[in-house]
């Protein structure tokens, strides 16, 4: 009879023992923003400037009562073929405007013709209908600005739902 049980009471062990590890719910794998992080000086006479983006952690379906939750990729891309440029601050705000969060707190930089995402979990609904990003940024002055993407996705059983956004300067 005690034999029955010694496979039952290994597969336990083994499964007890294994880590689990905390999954955020704000990205599902975080650029390590320390190693992107740019030392600006004032001297560098670089211009700056704000994008907006509108992102969705939700949007309505059906009527105003019942919504349905999304993923979002968040796109921060260099269109420059040679001129790095530097992201100063990414703040997420809700669609009442408070802020969510800020992703990082020193400039960071992207290099010529690179993308660099962020990705809201779509578990994460703090940011709601009406969510949006504020992306501030400083370039060379003769580079292109950076351009910001938002896409949008969620698929439940046969059906896809997929849209995108793009960034607005407005500074």
């Amino acid at each position: 009879m005690l034999s029955k049980w010694v496979p039952f009471a290994f597969l336990l062990l083994i499964f007890s023992c294994t880590e689990k590890t905390k999954k955020g719910v704000s990205s599902i794998d975080p650029v390590n923003w320390n190693n992107r992080v740019a030392a600006i000086s004032p001297t560098d006479s670089l211009m700056t400037g704000t994008s907006y983006l509108s992102v969705y952690s939700e949007i309505y379906s059906e009527t105003e009562h019942r919504t349905h939750n999304l993923t979002s990729t968040i796109s921060m891309r260099n269109t420059n073929l040679k001129d790095t440029i530097y992201i100063t601050k990414a703040e997420y705000f809700d669609t009442k405007g408070n802020p969510i969060r800020t992703y990082f707190d020193e400039p960071i930089y992207i290099r010529p013709m690179e993308t660099v995402e962020i990705v809201i979990d779509e578990k994460d609904r703090s940011g709601g209908t009406g969510a949006n990003f504020l992306f501030d940024w400083s370039i060379k002055p003769d580079s292109h600005e950076p351009y910001f993407e938002g896409v949008m996705i969620s698929t439940s059983g046969s059906q896809g739902l997929s849209f995108t956004t793009e960034g607005k300067r407005v500074e």
